[in-house]
């Protein structure tokens, strides 16, 4: 999209406009107008600069040239003010013309769903009208009541107050008969309410005032041709299922008001145009194309559509204007139309009118061998004349020697003829004149025609000549020599057929590639890749591939053994992890420095801090929460064990020992224990072992190793509770004085 199309500087322009005298604006509109023809909104200010100095003469010739193309209803509403400003003072003959254009607006614009207040508007007018006798007066209500019953079953913003006015004014009349029309209408004024609810999620998706600008891709252009594109489907299911002929009306009103905002869509052209031809309306089709080509004059698609309408209806001498409406002076002819437009005469008009235009065509400073190759095969395929064909191709060969296009085109004529010694001396004759480079695909003809129908000896001979040819075009010629596998698939191959599977041609074209490249230095290392290993890669890939300067890889010395898979039994206890060594995983890992632990275990409060220290290291899986804090509320406080015995150590509201003080035990008396308390002592250890220890055995390693010390623990608890004694830790800390479970 060129700066023509410019959607700010048109607004900037229509501004400036707007602010300058009527003499000064009129080229400003016209130059916008003329950018944009379709813009309503311009259209609208323009008129209405020269409504306001009462220029009645260019109002009506700028109506003129724009209500039929937009059909916007504040433009429409427009022209009304300026109809009935015009006939206000003419008596009858004034409002007859009031009332004809009203007609003639909702004859157009009717169908909009923002026309409620322009059929209110009317219906005003009607009631306003005088009637002196009561002829007129029955006349009057006869019109007012036809343009309520069309205004109440047209799907519009405004149709429940329309049903509201309509019923107060049948029964103002006479509500016997309002009755019976009242109940005659209600199911198709309910149809139009349902249908305008639908119809207005489809139109709340359009941008009204986006200007008519050639498609660019953008999103917003994008969903605005999606959202038109619903609201046509939707009014082609014709959903209030009325009569055909108004719903076609309502079809070709949503259409024109489409073009208005995508105005430079070639496809909704042709699609409303061939709607119209579809529905047996060819002369609409036609006009309808005709505006096409005036809204879009380079565009060849529309041309031969229209050509392709007009010579569909036997209307010859209409689509052979179309055809050479695509020459215009003949410098700016493409191959393509010298092409069409010879078939269409070799349909039309037949062989000799085709051959007349060929000659003509050869003429023409933009002929390509294209030109060539068509109409030889036209003559080959449709007259059933091969020398005619062979005489055009021969012709041809003198003026394109230099096309492998045309050589291969040329080479595929002759293949039908089953000439195979012509065939050699094409390719002799072309490939002596083509440059390395230029005849990669005509070698490649050449060699499929000797492996498919030479012998062994003009096969081989061929394949080496081809690769001589072509290892001057490379840096390595000395490796484009030798023979390959390759050549044997390719020999031995016929269609989809191959003498090895995928994976075997997939080695072949690497090691091919790889031997291409054997000898080019690779790139330096990058950063983050130690200097060796370059050597484990193939030589030769970083060259190719062009990595960038600077690759940023992950630390991995931060990085931790994940294994998902659970190994059974004790083998996992001496199941070595990937790497050897783990890394420093966190201040509970065995492997990490202990000052950093010893760092965080002071900043800790000190009972929390001893009962960190006690919990063992974790290199594998996190263990289950539930699980651990079940354990945690079954043990003691935990405390330092002493070289002597055990310890527990009681929870107490002053000061905390240091970690430094856990080992000594004798600082600490063991919790004092009443023999009385022995039945609920056992009923407590009991329940404890029914919650805990009574729990099948779960398949992770590490819980049933928790589980295993837990029992335990508790089996020592159970017995220092006779002696007196307390057990030491809880059992996830485990025992650590030296001895495992």
């Amino acid at each position: 999209m060129t700066d023509k199309y410019n959607v700010e500087a048109a607004e900037i322009l229509a501004n400036e406009a707007l602010r300058s005298p009527i003499s000064e604006a009129v080229p400003l509109y016209e130059q916008l107008l003329s950018t944009f023809p379709t813009a309503a909104k311009y259209w609208k200010q323009y008129v209405e600069a020269h409504m306001a100095v009462n220029n009645d003469d260019a109002t009506k010739q700028i109506f003129s040239r724009c209500l039929l193309n937009c059909l916007q209803i504040p433009l429409w509403r427009c022209y009304i003010r300026f109809i009935r400003k015009v006939n206000d003072k003419r008596g009858n003959e004034g409002q007859e013309e009031t009332r004809k254009a009203f007609d003639f607006m909702l004859n157009y614009v009717g169908a909009d769903i923002a026309s409620g207040p322009v059929w209110m508007e009317y219906i005003a007018f009607l009631r306003s009208l005088p009637a002196p006798t009561a002829q007129e007066e029955s006349q009057r209500m006869t019109s007012v009541r036809k343009i309520y019953q069309r205004a109440i079953v047209t799907p519009t913003h405004h149709v429940e107050q329309l049903w509201r006015d309509y019923e107060n004014f049948e029964n103002s009349i006479s509500r016997a008969l309002a009755k019976g029309l009242v109940s005659e209408y209600q199911p198709k004024y309910n149809s139009a309410r349902a249908v305008y609810r639908e119809r207005k999620k489809y139109t709340d998706e359009i941008d009204w005032n986006m200007l008519a600008i050639p498609p660019s891709g953008s999103s917003k252009e994008e969903m605005q041709w999606m959202a038109w594109k619903k609201l046509l489907a939707f009014e082609k299911a014709n959903p209030q299922r009325i009569d055909s002929a108004y719903a076609n009306k309502r079809i070709v009103f949503t259409y024109e008001q489409c073009l208005m905002y995508l105005y430079h869509y070639p496809d909704i052209w042709y699609e409303y145009a061939t709607w119209h031809a579809k529905a047996g309306s060819v002369d609409s089709a036609i006009k309808v194309f005709q505006r096409a080509l005036k809204a879009l004059p380079d565009s060849e698609m529309l041309r031969y559509a229209y050509a392709e309408l007009e010579e569909s209806r036997g209307a010859i001498q209409a689509a052979k204007k179309v055809y050479e409406s695509l020459f215009g002076d003949g410098s700016n002819a493409s191959a393509l139309s010298h092409i069409q437009f010879i078939r269409f005469l070799r349909r039309s008009e037949g062989v000799e009118a085709a051959r007349k235009y060929f000659v003509d065509a050869r003429k023409s400073p933009n002929c390509t061998y294209h030109v060539y190759v068509a109409y030889a095969m036209m003559a080959f395929c449709l007259d059933k004349d091969a020398k005619m064909a062979h005489n055009v191709f021969e012709a041809g060969l003198k003026r394109f020697m230099h096309e492998p296009g045309y050589i291969l085109e040329y080479a595929d004529f002759l293949y039908r003829l089953n000439d195979d010694r012509n065939i050699r001396a094409l390719f002799e004759r072309a490939l002596s004149s083509l440059p390395p480079e230029e005849s990669v695909e005509v070698w490649k003809k050449f060699t499929q025609f000797e492996q498919t129908y030479g012998d062994l000896a003009s096969m081989l001979k061929v394949e080496q000549r081809r690769k001589e040819a072509l290892s001057r075009t490379g840096d390595d010629g000395a490796s484009e020599l030798e023979s390959s596998l390759h050549d044997v698939v390719s020999r031995y191959s016929f269609m989809d057929l191959w003498p090895c599977s995928s994976n075997d041609l997939d080695h072949l074209a690497r090691q091919e590639w790889l031997a291409r490249n054997i000898n080019k230095k690779p790139d330096k290392p990058t950063l983050g890749i130690e200097a060796g290993s370059a050597d484990k890669t193939t030589s030769g890939v970083s060259s190719n591939t062009n990595p960038p300067a600077k690759v940023v890889y992950p630390d991995t010395s931060k990085m931790t053994v994940y294994d998902p898979r659970q190994i059974p039994g004790p083998a996992a206890l001496a199941a070595p992890s990937a790497s050897g060594t783990l890394p420093y995983s966190g201040p509970f890992s065995s492997n990490g420095p202990p000052n950093a632990l010893n760092d965080i275990l002071k900043s800790l409060p000190p009972a929390f801090a001893a009962f960190i220290a006690n919990l063992p290291a974790v290199e594998g899986p996190s263990p289950d929460a539930d699980f651990v804090i079940s354990v945690c509320l079954q043990s003691n406080i935990p405390a330092a064990t002493g070289k002597s015995g055990t310890a527990s150590l009681p929870l107490q509201s002053g000061a905390a020992p240091s970690t430094s003080d856990l080992s000594d035990s004798s600082k600490f008396r063991p919790r004092d224990r009443q023999p009385g308390k022995r039945k609920d002592m056992d009923r407590q250890e009991d329940d404890e072992s029914t919650t805990i220890q009574s729990q099948p055995l779960p398949r992770d390693l590490f819980k049933i190793r928790q589980l295993q010390k837990n029992r335990v623990g508790n089996s020592s608890r159970v017995t220092s509770s006779y002696t007196g004694s307390a057990s030491y830790g809880s059992a996830l800390s485990g025992d650590l004085s030296g001895s495992t479970s």
